[in-house]
């Protein structure tokens, strides 16, 4: 049986579908979201976005290419809070102590505002994220958005009381 478009993938533009991801959430938690976003896109204009609204967060990769483990840096959206994930964190110099996590691979730090973007020691680990790529980035071409998944169950995108 053959699925309608329509049941297969969100209608509109990827740019629309993310947007729509993004106003799920509390519109502090959608305002800090798109300005980080906006920071990230500027700083790195050529990285391909790989969205994935998972069950758990929302996720907004930046790499080099169409695959996941090209990425060097994610947006982690959950309801109550912001993670700059560094895809192979592991890996890059902290003299600052900034990021958290101890698995193998990646680490985090909390995004309270869009301007912890532009702090030194935040930049000097994005600076280091890219030059330790294992894909590079293009020097001159445009990056755009790519959907790579919607889970159709999610848990709540904004806060739950009680």
């Amino acid at each position: 049986m053959k699925r309608s478009p329509s049941k297969t993938r969100p209608p509109g533009s990827p740019d629309r579908q993310l947007a729509g991801f993004i106003a799920k959430f509390d519109p502090a938690i959608a305002k800090r979201v798109r300005a980080a976003r906006a920071v990230l896109r500027k700083r790195l204009p050529s990285a391909i976005e790989l969205v994935y609204d998972n069950y758990n967060a929302l996720a907004i990769a930046f790499g080099s290419t169409e695959r996941a483990s090209d990425a060097i840096v994610s947006l982690a959206v959950y309801p109550r809070w912001v993670d700059l994930y560094f895809i192979y964190g592991a890996n890059l110099p902290d003299p600052h102590i900034l990021l958290k996590g101890s698995g193998k691979q990646g680490r985090h730090i909390l995004l309270e505002d869009a301007a912890a973007l532009a702090r030194p020691a935040v930049a000097a680990l994005l600076r280091a994220a890219i030059q330790q790529a294992k894909s590079p980035l293009a020097t001159t071409a445009r990056g755009y958005t790519l959907i790579k998944s919607a889970s159709a169950k999610q848990r709540p995108r904004r806060p739950v009381s009680g």
